[in-house]
């Protein structure tokens, strides 16, 4: 990987997480993250959002004014969001009942516009392609592991009706993790997902915290074993 999409790697995954640092697309992320397989299903549909949109919006950047742009953006966005749909409805019929509106509100996640402005209508498609997998693989992360602490939590289990996503092979995918659990109510609920969010937002703080503590210890080695190595 190149150090140009290494770069938007990194951003997507981790610096400008949607989801953790820019805190867009808020609704859907508390409210399908009840489980795993909710949020890696409409994780995936906003992915292929962001991936298309990017990668057409760049496409046609230059032939759009700036009068019309954000409507031409969003009538994109629109249309791909309406294809993600029928897919979904055809080939995913019962976990696309359970989302039921949250996928067509793909259309007003603010972070898919955010970057269709931000990034797709200033750079190449293959980059905005780029940026549009990462930033919906980073969304993609936070709501799967947010779904895991509140399906766990509240259920004891995780990776429920897996067969909803993958077909029935999956029912056996389920897995227990405390037996004879009553259940903790307040994990399933949107209470719940908010307290969640906020405990892995807490983490990536305290993780970011100790690698710039890191960074800055290493750069005054460096400058300290250059003051004190012996000149010839």
């Amino acid at each position: 990987m190149t150090p140009e999409y290494r770069k938007i790697a990194h951003n997507g995954l981790w610096k400008n997480n949607q989801a953790l640092v820019a805190l867009l697309g808020m609704c859907p992320l508390m409210a399908v993250s009840n489980t795993v397989i909710n949020a890696l299903g409409l994780g995936l549909a906003t992915t292929a959002t962001l991936v298309a949109s990017n990668a057409l919006i760049s496409a046609i950047r230059e032939q759009v004014s700036d009068e019309v742009r954000l409507p031409v953006f969003v009538l994109v966005i629109a249309a791909i969001v309406t294809v993600v749909e029928l897919t979904m409805n055809a080939f995913l019929h019962e976990l696309y009942l359970i989302l039921g509106i949250f996928i067509p509100l793909i259309v007003t996640n603010c972070s898919i516009i955010g970057r269709a402005e931000a990034f797709a209508a200033k750079n190449p498609v293959k980059q905005s392609a780029a940026d549009g997998l990462f930033m919906g693989l980073g969304f993609t992360l936070v709501l799967v592991v947010l779904g895991a602490m509140r399906e766990g939590l509240g259920t004891g289990a995780v990776f429920a009706h897996a067969e909803l996503m993958f077909g029935d092979y999956a029912k056996t995918w389920a897995i227990t993790l405390f037996d004879d659990y009553e259940g903790f109510l307040l994990a399933v609920l949107p209470p719940g997902a908010f307290i969640g969010l906020g405990f892995i937002i807490a983490g990536k703080n305290l993780i970011d915290g100790w690698l710039a503590r890191r960074k800055k210890a290493g750069i005054a080695m460096m400058s300290m074993t250059r003051h004190t190595a012996p000149t010839g």
